[in-house]
């Protein structure tokens, strides 16, 4: 990673962001040569990758023929935006920034055979989209089943990364705090908080 000041390596907090995100990217080698992107809604379980998706599919295709896969995931902060650089006096197209976190897996991907792995996968993917206990639980009699198909992807390679900024001045990086909760911008709170702020004491 070129910007090692924004590398993550702390396994807790790839799992937090891993476990913070609900759709990521798979990106599969297709058989014309060209990368294949497409978003999956997912969950990080038990140090894997997993998604649902139909039973047949260009994706399947892919993996089948060649299971190195990619998968990406972020999360969006606050972008910082002409209006900071005007508060600065200055009109620096150059300091436009967007904050976020993000992880790269590159890994093996393996369609899940039924089985109580298959159940639980999908349980725990309901579970971290719905964000309540109170759902209807997948069994292995429900044709919905054994209709779709669940993947997982078994990481070789983890790199991740949090883009806050940091080899800033602790004087700049103030000042952007005040003008993130000043500005009200989307995710602004989330932001601070990156930044190890308390919105609350500003």
């Amino acid at each position: 990673m070129r910007r090692k000041h924004c590398e993550v390596t702390d396994p807790e907090k790839i799992e937090q962001i891993l476990s913070s995100a609900t759709i990521g990217r798979l990106a599969s080698n297709g058989a014309d040569g060209y990368p294949y992107i497409t978003p999956v809604n997912f969950v990080y379980f038990k140090g894997n990758i997993y998604f649902h998706c139909a039973a047949e599919g260009e994706k399947l295709v892919n993996i089948a023929r060649d299971p190195k896969v990619c998968f990406q995931v972020d999360i969006p902060l606050a972008y910082l935006g002409q209006g900071y650089h005007v508060s600065r006096n200055s009109d620096s197209v150059c300091g436009l920034h967007q904050f976020y976190h993000c992880v790269i897996i590159r890994g093996q991907a393996a369609v899940v055979p039924d089985s109580q792995l298959k159940v639980d996968a999908l349980n725990q993917l309901i579970a971290a989209h719905e964000n309540t206990r109170d759902f209807k639980k997948v069994h292995a009699d429900l044709p919905a089943y054994r209709a779709c198909k669940v993947v997982e992807i078994r990481p070789l390679a983890i790199s991740a990364k949090s883009d806050l900024h940091q080899k800033k001045s602790a004087e700049e990086r103030s000042a952007m705090v005040k003008y993130l909760k000043s500005s009200r911008v989307p995710y602004a709170v989330k932001t601070i908080q990156a930044f190890g702020y308390d919105p609350d004491e500003i």
